[in-house]
């Protein structure tokens, strides 16, 4: 909104964007998870309560990502391909949950392997949707 004197106040949806730091702390994140189920997996450990509790931190890391993402883009004026942008950032929520269950129910160190996959495709769809934001698509 602007004043009569040429001042400008900021509207509460400016400054709304999935930027560097959101994208590369889920990846930092994503890829701490990753070695602790990756170190699960050379001890040889089944899927235990702790690496829960890591993709837990991720899932709801995740959850926030998704929700201001979606507001970001309700409030962008850039050209980004918001049906591609989305479907990122809700696969980036899908994923944690399913490999938990995964991870639960192999009852072997394979369970952590799920769980070590599962996080290193989290780290890439993070980089992936900040290309999409930045609308570079190569």
């Amino acid at each position: 909104m602007e004043h009569s004197d040429g001042r400008r106040e900021a509207s509460w949806t400016e400054g709304h964007e999935l930027n560097d730091p959101i994208a590369y702390g889920v990846l930092v994140v994503a890829v701490a998870v990753a070695a602790f189920a990756g170190w699960h997996l050379w001890r040889d450990l089944p899927f235990s309560n702790p690496l829960f509790y890591a993709v837990i931190v991720l899932e709801l890391v995740l959850l926030a990502v998704l929700v201001g993402g979606v507001v970001a883009l309700t409030t962008t004026s850039r050209d980004v391909e918001g049906g591609l942008f989305v479907s990122y950032l809700v696969t980036m929520v899908v994923i944690p949950p399913a490999a938990v269950l995964w991870g639960i129910a192999e009852k072997s160190r394979w369970g952590s392997g799920v769980v070590v996959v599962a996080m290193l495709s989290v780290a890439v769809l993070s980089l992936r949707s900040l290309q999409i934001w930045k609308g570079t698509y190569v």
